[in-house]
């Protein structure tokens, strides 16, 4: 229940005097349940919009995944804070990957974008391509039959049959075209990159190489 704090006006003969609330009358009936209050916020919602920092060709380090640790190459900025990103996967191993702004540092170096397919990359940063499709089986007689059934125990598979069942009901040739496809776009971004990288002297090497911290080392005072 929320207390009256605003004073009131009452009329005393011909004047009238504002009386504070803690010299009122306590209220003689009172709600069964409390009435909610909406909280006041001064927050905006604002849409994401990227650091200065991070322009197409800046070298990130990665700061959290799999590859934390790595240099890579900004392709592009995309919604709500997510970055395409790529290696080059020749150099260090990343391939073509979405990662989050929050978990990136952007240094100094930029790499030159200069003879990178631009319809490739806009192909690549659409949200289906890094999601698989799933296939839809209808359920037979038998299947329908065997619900009722107690569960085989079967035996390990192999470590192969494991990863083509992780995927998400994709057979092993619809596998390996997916893959197919996504090693030609990674070798066609990564052709001119490569070309414009080696034209840099030790820019090969410093992407090859990780970024780490040792003992004493103060990363508000480096220059990135």
């Amino acid at each position: 229940m929320s207390a009256k704090t605003e004073p009131t006006s009452k009329k005393f003969g011909s004047s009238t005097r504002a009386v504070p609330h803690h010299s009122q009358k306590a209220q003689k009936w009172y709600p069964a349940e409390d009435d909610s209050e909406k909280k006041t916020t001064r927050k905006a919602i604002r849409a994401w919009a990227p650091r200065k920092t991070l322009q197409p060709g800046t070298v990130l380090i990665l700061l959290a995944g799999r590859f934390r640790g790595k240099r890579v190459v900004l392709l592009k900025t995309l919604d709500q804070g997510v970055l395409l990103v790529t290696g080059p996967f020749k150099i260090n191993g990343v391939p073509l990957r979405r990662v989050n702004a929050r978990y990136v540092i952007a240094t100094s170096q930029k790499v030159d974008l200069a003879g990178v397919d631009q319809k490739k990359i806009e192909e690549i940063a659409q949200p289906k391509y890094f999601t698989a499709e799933k296939t839809k089986e209808k359920a037979g007689e038998e299947a329908f039959f065997k619900q009722g059934e107690k569960p085989q125990v079967r035996a390990p598979m192999p470590i192969s049959a494991h990863s083509v069942a992780r995927e998400r009901g994709l057979t092993a040739e619809q596998k390996k075209q997916i893959s197919s496809s996504r090693a030609a776009d990674q070798k066609a971004i990564d052709k001119a990159l490569l070309a414009n990288i080696k034209k840099v002297d030790m820019l090969a090497s410093y992407l090859a190489s990780s970024f780490s911290l040792r003992k004493g080392d103060k990363p508000h005072e480096m220059k990135w």
